[in-house]
């Protein structure tokens, strides 16, 4: 595995590489809270199949750093999915297959609602996607969501600057069946990805102004309205979740087939929790494989 880092906009995005030289690039986006290390079951077989693998740090996660340490720390979908264009043209990639769990997923779609040119395909783990601003989901989700209105109060927003690691470790074992998935170890290996400078910040503005206690930052108004405007996705699409997440309700992908006018596969995963990188790699691995394969990109 090959460790590097890139100026790409406003941040400084350190990211791996593995697999073939030659390979057919694809990028895998971690979610939140977590890091790269979520797809270390998944990396070796994508590697294996002849892929190479592209896995970024988010911005306040890990190494990435921005480039300005006074400037924003905006967390907003549309600040995440500009640094991956960023990104992607830093590397000299115009189109890559995305492949996006949590975060990453959100970003994927995003990447595919509003720069469809720029995605070959998207997979997209845990997060489901339906057109228009994000509005209030239904009372169950809502009473999931309760980590997210936790940090649109002020006390609440306090705790996870204070006790970062103790916040990001909850939702570990809040959203998915209890262990054996993971261990003290496990969560030990990302747990540095948090103590990041910036990891609160931008993680508490990526949920304060989904809802509105933190302003949208301007500089990604358009981004954003693009990708609100639009009413379907074109790109080819694979959709993986666990039938026993806990934070994104298995109901909230039903029926959402009908905004996708291009291929579209939904994989549910029988006992499997928010974190199927980790908790299920073998499955993830093969449908990933599948859907890479089918949309013809290697």
């Amino acid at each position: 595995m090959d460790v590097n880092s890139v100026a790409a906009g406003e941040v400084e995005i350190t990211y791996e590489a593995s697999g073939p030289d030659m390979g057919q690039p694809v990028l895998l986006l971690h979610g939140w809270p977590d890091d790269p290390r979520t797809f270390d079951g998944v990396v070796p077989q994508l590697n294996a199949a002849g892929w190479r693998t592209i896995v970024p740090y988010w911005r306040g996660c890990g190494p990435t750093k921005f480039l300005n340490p006074e400037g924003p720390k905006t967390g907003e979908t549309a600040s995440l999915a500009a640094d991956i264009l960023a990104f992607m043209d830093a590397l000299g990639f115009s189109r890559l297959p995305v492949v996006g769990h949590d975060w990453g997923g959100r970003v994927a779609y995003l990447l595919a609602a509003a720069r469809p040119q720029r995605v070959a395909s998207i997979a997209a783990l845990s997060v489901p996607w339906a057109p228009g601003r994000i509005g209030v989901p239904p009372l169950p989700q809502v009473r999931a969501f309760w980590y997210q209105w936790f940090m649109n109060t002020e006390p609440g927003a306090a705790f996870v600057r204070e006790n970062p690691l103790a916040f990001a470790r909850e939702q570990w074992v809040a959203w998915s069946p209890p262990a054996p998935w993971f261990s003290d170890e496990t969560f030990g290996k990302t747990a540095p990805s948090f103590q990041n400078p910036d990891w609160a910040a931008v993680t508490l503005n990526f949920y304060r102004s989904r809802w509105g206690a933190d302003a949208p930052d301007p500089r990604f108004a358009d981004l954003t309205r693009e990708a609100e405007e639009a009413r379907s996705i074109a790109v080819p699409t694979l959709v993986i979740h666990g039938s026993a997440d806990t934070c994104v309700l298995p109901a909230s992908f039903a029926g959402q087939e009908q905004h996708f006018t291009g291929t579209y596969r939904r994989v549910e995963l029988e006992g499997v929790g928010h974190f199927p990188t980790r908790e299920a790699p073998d499955k993830v691995a093969e449908a990933l494989l599948t859907h890479l394969g089918e949309v013809g990109q290697h």
